[in-house]
């Protein structure tokens, strides 16, 4: 028996060294063993044991610690990305080296145009200590011892407000008025001033106004039993004293006294003021403090107009300057006002009672019904009123009256129309609201401005227009009807003027104002002294941007003379009432009317419904 082992397979376990095959046999053997391999397809295990151990793969994914991501799509990811960045760097190179067109908006149109003029007249026409951006540079401080001059009185301090017209006197009553309707103007239309950049300018003109106003009554008393109606005096008679209306001086010169004028039954202009202050109340309602102090002033105001009944120009020179005819109308119009201010439905039932509007000639015609002024606010009643039964529809007890002042409201704007024979026309186109006597277009403005207004409110209320007699008309006949009369104004008429000063190239140059006819050289003229610039037939040296003048008479013709004052003097209530009628006209069309700012204090007017009852359970 062999000393080794054997295999178990049947072989020796040791290596047999002496093989026949040498090494070049064996390497024969193999390359003929690994093309046989070759001439068909091996497995992966078996080209691992013909192969031996191969070079591990590539991972196929990477692995940024919080994600898995395949490697491929990581790859596409942040190629994007660089290409996005490269894209994105390219293209802002572009827009900035590229050349800059510069986008522009739309011109603005005459009115807008007319309109930032005509507010200016403001800036010229206040009284006191002027601020710094009033922007009128021949004008400066004035009057700074209004209240304190004159002993009779218990308002020392009546310093502030606006200058009724050419002259230096401050008449509460028609500056009250030019407040209101400035106000509503406001409230109606303060996307269009805003659009037109003048809402901030139209606010500090009102609140300028309405500060002073707050001087003229105790405003923190609930019950008052006097207000300062007038600062100056207005005699023409040359007596031994100066004043406002001999004088022809500066107002930055005035050294005389100035009375001052109070009233203890005056109904008529206490609800003016009423009415000034609760529409102003309305325009600042996002200063709470300021709107309240104005809604309670005005409250004092109208309950003082109830309880003192009387006319303020019975017995003064009032009453042959700015002359009130009755105080109905004004209880009417400061009613309504504080209605929309409070939302006291007391107010309202008071505006709404057929006695007062009787008192006040809503039942009756005239030569004068559906004429807006000063004097008569009545027509401007009947149209914020119909704006409720438009809009709100309050029903018993207030749906009768209120549809009987929307159709008085529909008869005033038929009578516009140059269908009807209610007023007569110039040749040139200019409705004569006031027959044919001085200083029309005041008049003229008012109407251009309700005209628009209500036009507006029936386009809110989606009415396409309203009837007169058997006859339907759109809403578009009295937009072109208050189109024609201001474009008249701005210059389309027989003489190719526009009326409104430094509106185009061709305006009065002669306009009746102290302050713009007297030159600011630092020389200062007494009393008689500035006659010669009243009396001197050259062109003012300040132009007082925005005024309109009084007007043409009723054959269009017009004379630029200072000394006439029915021609050439502007007025408070007369820029008023042309700022409203620009606003109401200016920019976009399809921007209507803000129904709701002036609804903003009115409750519902119906009970609120009781919540529905509870789930029913067995």
């Amino acid at each position: 028996m062999s000393m080794y082992g054997r295999d178990p397979w049947g072989g020796p376990l040791e290596i047999n060294t002496a093989d026949s095959a040498t090494d070049d046999d064996r390497s024969r053997n193999l390359q003929v063993f690994d093309r046989a391999a070759m001439s068909r397809n091996l497995d992966e295990t078996q080209q691992s044991w013909l192969l031996g151990p191969t070079e591990q793969k590539k991972k196929k994914y990477v692995d940024l610690g919080c994600i898995i991501v395949s490697r491929k799509i990581f790859k596409w990811t942040v190629g994007c990305i660089l290409a996005a960045a490269l894209l994105a760097g390219f293209i802002t190179m572009i827009v900035k080296l590229a050349p800059r067109h510069k986008h522009h908006n739309p011109p603005p149109d005459n009115y807008t145009l007319a309109l930032r003029k005509a507010l200016m007249f403001f800036n010229a026409q206040k009284s006191g200590k002027l601020p710094k951006h009033n922007n009128v540079s021949w004008r400066g401080n004035s009057c700074l011892q209004d209240g304190k001059s004159d002993d009779s009185t218990m308002f020392k301090n009546l310093v502030g407000g606006y200058y009724d017209a050419g002259d230096a006197i401050k008449f509460n009553f028609p500056q009250s008025f030019a407040l209101t309707m400035l106000s509503w103007s406001v409230i109606e239309y303060s996307a269009k001033y805003e659009a037109a950049g003048e809402l901030n300018h139209v606010k500090d003109i009102i609140k300028w106004g309405t500060d002073y106003l707050l001087k003229t009554f105790n405003n923190s008393a609930d019950t008052i039993d006097r207000i300062a109606a007038q600062v100056g005096k207005g005699d023409t008679s040359g007596g031994p004293e100066p004043n406002d209306h001999y004088c022809w001086v500066r107002p930055e010169d005035i050294d005389y006294d100035r009375p001052v004028t109070e009233c203890h039954s005056c109904s008529d202009l206490a609800g003016e003021m009423s009415a000034a202050l609760a529409s102003a109340s309305i325009v600042f309602k996002d200063n709470k403090a300021y709107s309240q102090k104005l809604a309670h002033g005005a409250r004092t105001l109208f309950k003082f107009s109830r309880d003192q009944r009387g006319r303020y120009s019975v017995g003064n020179e009032a009453e042959t300057l700015y002359n009130s005819t009755g105080y109905w109308d004004e209880f009417i119009w400061g009613a309504a006002w504080l209605y929309y201010a409070t939302g006291n439905s007391s107010y309202l039932q008071l505006a709404t009672t057929p006695g007062i509007a009787k008192h006040a000639g809503a039942f009756w015609g005239g030569p004068d019904y559906g004429v807006l002024s000063w004097d008569n606010k009545l027509t401007g009643a009947q149209v914020l009123l119909s704006r409720m039964r438009l809009f709100l529809s309050p029903g018993y007890p207030y749906e009768e009256i209120l549809r009987t002042f929307h159709n008085q409201t529909s008869i005033i704007m038929c009578s516009y129309l140059p269908i009807f024979t209610s007023f007569n026309r110039t040749k040139g186109g200019l409705i004569q609201l006031n027959h044919g006597r001085p200083q029309p277009l005041q008049y003229v403005v008012n109407a251009a401005f309700l005209a628009t207004l209500f036009s507006d409110y029936l386009a809110a209320a989606d009415t396409p227009g309203w009837y007169c007699g058997p006859n339907f008309y759109s809403t578009d006949v009295l937009r072109k009807f208050a189109e024609t009369q201001i474009d008249y104004i701005l210059g389309k008429n027989p003489r190719k003027m526009s009326y409104v000063v430094g509106y185009s190239n061709h305006y009065p140059k002669r306009v009746h104002h102290r302050g713009a006819s007297i030159p600011k050289n630092k020389v200062k003229y007494n009393c008689k002294a500035g006659w010669k610039w009243r009396d001197s037939s050259k062109a003012n040296p300040n132009t007082i941007v925005g005024a309109m003048v009084a007007g043409p008479d009723k054959h269009d013709g017009f004379h630029d003379v200072r000394s006439n004052y029915n021609f050439t003097e502007p007025t408070l209530a007369g820029n008023a009432g042309l700022v409203a009628a620009l606003v109401a006209l200016s920019g976009d069309r399809d921007v209507g009317v803000d129904k709701n700012t002036l609804f903003s204090a009115v409750p519902p007017m119906f009970p609120t419904p009781p919540p529905p009852p509870a789930p029913w359970r067995p």
